[in-house]
């Protein structure tokens, strides 16, 4: 039960995102239409949070459950991984119409034709995981 209070915030959060309808297809079609700034305000907001919370953790030296400082290491900055990974994970979202985020709270929304999604994306990271040491990062 050590992990229960992260199972708890996952659950509330899998909640919010589904009641303020940022899993919807339609409002992600809306978004990428530029019909309404429903989606954006939700990424925009949540890029803000972010951005707040890690200046916080840092500012504080915050430390994890384990006691250990909580430390962000800089990115490679090399431009072909972003690109042909960002085509990699665009072409797979368009495909399939689904976010590999929400595939998890729509299928626990009672969507279980997501259980395909769901082992393709398995599959992919997997694949990923065997090709890793050979591609270029």
């Amino acid at each position: 039960m050590r992990y229960f209070k992260y199972i708890v915030v996952g659950f509330l959060f899998g909640v919010t995102l589904f009641k303020t309808e940022a899993v919807s297809w339609f409002r992600i079609f809306e978004m990428f239409h530029f019909q309404s700034f429903h989606m954006y305000g939700i990424i925009f907001s949540s890029v803000l949070i972010g951005m707040l919370v890690v200046q916080f953790i840092k500012r504080e030296h915050l430390k994890s459950i384990d006691g250990e400082e909580i430390v962000f290491h800089d990115k490679s900055r090399t431009i072909p991984r972003y690109i042909i990974g960002g085509f990699i994970f665009g072409l797979g979202w368009a495909l399939a119409g689904i976010c590999p985020g929400p595939m998890f709270i729509l299928l626990g929304s009672g969507y279980t034709v997501l259980v395909v999604f769901l082992a393709s994306a398995m599959l992919g990271t997997f694949v990923y995981g065997l090709l890793r040491d050979k591609i270029p990062h």
